[in-house]
């Protein structure tokens, strides 16, 4: 379990301060936004609690929050992240077949599963940060627009990232 927190501590301290100091200034034209850091919350072990999950979830939105200059809006995004996560595991996983420090890699899983995951929970992510950023549907198409090229930059971002640190699993 130690080692669990271990790699969660760095696995945090990584990401956040990749996100905030080099994916913070890359884009394409402010359509395409990378958001990498949540791969952090993809990777939280099976059995975690419920509300530790939605209070890391929301602490790690808040953190990128303070670094944006944005008032709750990746927090309130990192938060839907979270509830979509616990649906999505509770209906296409049995928890009782995996450990309960055992993280949702392609390790661990499927690379289909994995890209499944990755792709709903990147879009919930993403959907909610930009509509709650643009906060009007006079130019939804322009926000959805934004939604799926972040999704595809993300996700790229994600996998690329989770195939660099793939360990072959001990089955």
């Amino acid at each position: 379990m130690s080692r669990v927190l271990l790699f969660n501590i760095i696995r945090f301290i990584v990401l956040i301060t990749m996100q905030v100091f080099l994916f913070k200034n890359m884009g394409y034209y402010n359509l395409a936004t990378p958001f990498p850091y949540v791969l952090f919350l993809l990777m939280l072990p099976l059995g975690i609690p419920k509300w530790l999950l939605f209070l890391i979830s929301f602490f790690t939105g808040l953190t990128v929050d303070v670094f944006y200059d944005t008032l709750g809006v990746n927090a309130a995004a990192c938060v839907a992240l979270a509830a979509i996560r616990t649906t999505f595991i509770s209906i296409t996983i049995q928890l009782e077949n995996h450990e309960t420090f055992a993280t949702p890699s392609i390790s661990e899983m499927s690379f289909r599963w994995f890209f499944i995951y990755n792709l709903v929970l990147v879009f919930v992510h993403h959907f909610v940060l930009f509509l709650l950023e643009a906060f009007t549907f006079n130019n939804l198409h322009y926000t959805l627009i934004r939604v799926i090229l972040s999704c595809i930059f993300t996700i790229l971002l994600i996998l690329l990232f989770s195939l660099l640190f793939y360990r072959k699993s001990r089955r």
